[in-house]
């Protein structure tokens, strides 16, 4: 029965976020935005609010930190990995789009707070500044920098018609509400996912990828097929990169919310999955740079293998 309402709350989850990012898009239509702003800042904040209200729940609710590394790590690199198998399919469309050179300067981002948990790991990074990490703080600067970078890219003017008969105001209420339904699942699924574990005898770095890392990624993969099928690159580029960053910026925040230490590395399955995390991120990279036949074979699938490593290790 738990495993039946474990899909209900998550299929409810996706149903929310996508529609979501439906009323994003309306909203990106009735302005001039640039598609690296809107699909790394707006549409990957709304995709990733499952990701920062489980992660909050995990902690400061029901004191479990190692959930929430599972779940951002966890979220990261299977952003990743879904991002690869697609890119796999509609590859013509890959090669063809158009995408922001900001995309792969958030990627280096990303890395940087990686390396920041391997720091913090090693224990040469568990310093605190006024009972707040110095990862934290660190992490904090990469998603300003990614925010400066993301928001300096110029407008597509894209000229594409809005036929959406919804006004700004109209289209404001109805993200509002879909955005109550996605905090209200959240939380449930965090406390439906601790019973899994406990059931399933997991740790809570297992249990915080697969259960919680991956309902909290749907959204992501629902809207990257999507806009991958309308062949907009740059904005499914731009949910996933700005998705992976801002989850870790859910890091800080937990960090200054939670009474303890969220950065807890005590299950291996959640150090396995940042070293897995951290050598897939230089694949995505390279697959951005040169888009080419090879290294739009190479990359995905080396990034496919990372996950795969996660999940036999």
């Amino acid at each position: 029965m738990i495993y039946l309402l474990y899909l209900l709350v998550a299929a409810g989850v996706v149903l929310f976020s996508v529609k979501a990012s439906d009323y994003v898009d309306l909203l990106d239509k009735k302005t001039s935005l640039s598609g690296a702003f809107i699909g790394g800042i707006m549409l990957s904040a709304v995709t990733s609010l499952p990701e920062l209200f489980t992660s909050i729940s995990s902690t400061v609710l029901i004191h479990q930190p190692g959930l929430c590394l599972g779940n951002i790590l966890g979220s990261d690199l299977f952003n990743m990995a879904m991002l690869s198998f697609f890119l796999l399919i509609f590859a013509r469309t890959f090669r063809e789009g158009k995408l922001s050179d900001s995309h792969r300067m958030v990627t280096v981002f990303v890395f940087v707070c990686y390396l920041v948990m391997i720091l913090n790991w090693l224990g040469i990074l568990r310093i605190q500044i006024l009972s707040i990490s110095l990862s934290s703080v660190i992490i904090v600067v990469m998603y300003i920098l990614s925010i400066r970078y993301m928001s300096a890219e110029d407008s597509d003017d894209s000229d594409e018609e809005d036929t959406s008969p919804l006004t700004v105001p109209q289209i404001a209420v109805r993200f509002v509400l879909v955005s109550i339904g996605i905090v209200v699942l959240s939380i449930a699924i965090t406390y439906i996912t601790d019973a899994i574990s406990l059931r399933l005898h997991l740790g809570q770095g297992m249990a915080g990828a697969l259960f919680l890392g991956i309902a909290t990624s749907l959204p992501e993969a629902s809207s990257t097929v999507a806009l991958l099928r309308m062949k907009n690159v740059d904005i499914a580029f731009g949910n996933i990169v700005g998705s992976n960053i801002f989850n870790f910026i859910i890091m800080a925040v937990v960090d200054i919310l939670y009474r303890g230490s969220v950065y807890d590395f005590s299950d291996p399955h959640t150090v396995i999955l940042m070293l897995c995390g951290t050598a897939a991120l230089p694949l995505l990279w390279i697959m951005m740079k040169f888009r080419n036949r090879a290294t739009q074979i190479i990359c995905p699938l080396g990034i496919l293998a990372c996950y795969l490593a996660f999940l036999m290790g």
